[in-house]
């Protein structure tokens, strides 16, 4: 009897009939790795039909990990809430609710939001990004071709209000998202930026007060030295990366139309090494 490596992944992902398998060959179903158990990645993967297999195996739904979440408590945030954990703070029941709202407002079109780039940022509305970007007003562009070398759409970007900010978005490329962009637009707030790049997934990254911050990896999952506000976000926003940028900024857009247009405003940026 052993520990199957690949029965983190198959909680989270798999079948339950291949799930029960793996647990037949398993000594402990508690044991933890990278920071969680095999019952902790079938709640976050919302898969209750593996949950109650592990829950029937002996796992723990009670045990802390992940900055203290513990699988019921977790669930708490989802759709399949499991008995007898401490009931969700008012900040965390906020979180859940907000997102509700994020995650509807943000379906994603039928295409998805591959190849979409944008910057999410508080407190300041279009205008005013225009004015830090130094664009000059343009018409949304018809097409764009990103290896001809010379096409001007490579420079243009959209810019929408929002409630709390603004959204600067370039549906086809990932301008929005370079550092250059965001160091630009966060002087005195925060701006988050994504890509999410058809063939390497979703990049993001995070500029405050005009300084880069860090580079994210939204949709990893989380890990476990995040705090336990960033453990929630990312459960409540793994499937749609756009609506996680835009709730870590603050945003609450109430359709896609800041995301996928048409924008309040499109402007031809100078053609600076960003």
């Amino acid at each position: 009897m052993r520990m199957r490596r690949d029965l983190y992944l198959i909680s989270e992902f798999g079948a339950a009939d291949d799930l029960a398998d793996l647990v037949a060959e398993t000594d402990d179903v508690d044991q933890v790795r990278g920071g969680r158990t095999a019952l902790w990645h079938a709640v976050f993967g919302n898969r209750s039909d593996n949950v109650a297999i592990l829950l029937d195996a002996g796992a723990d739904p009670h045990r802390p990990m992940m900055s203290g979440w513990t699988p019921a408590r977790l669930s708490l945030a989802g759709p399949h809430p499991l008995p007898g954990a401490p009931p969700l703070s008012e900040a965390e029941a906020d979180a859940v609710a907000v997102a509700g709202e994020l995650l509807a407002a943000l379906e994603p079109p039928a295409h998805g939001y591959d190849g979409f780039g944008l910057a999410c940022v508080a407190g300041i509305g279009a205008a005013e990004a225009a004015r830090r970007l130094d664009g000059e007003e343009t018409e949304e562009p018809t097409s764009f071709d990103p290896w001809s070398g010379e096409d001007p759409a490579e420079y243009v970007v959209g810019v929408t209000d929002v409630p709390g900010g603004c959204v600067v978005t370039q549906p086809w490329w990932f301008l929005p998202s370079m550092t250059g962009i965001m160091n630009r637009l966060s002087p005195g707030t925060d701006c988050y930026g994504l890509y999410m790049n058809p063939k390497s997934g979703p990049q993001g990254s995070v500029s405050s007060d005009g300084m880069y911050v860090q580079r994210h990896s939204p949709g990893s999952g989380p890990d476990e030295n995040d705090r336990p506000e960033e453990v929630l976000a990312a459960y409540l926003y793994r499937r749609n990366h756009v609506a996680y940028a835009c709730a870590f900024a603050g945003l609450r857009p109430t359709d896609t139309r800041a995301v996928a247009g048409p924008a309040d405003l499109w402007l031809r940026l100078p053609r600076l090494k960003y």
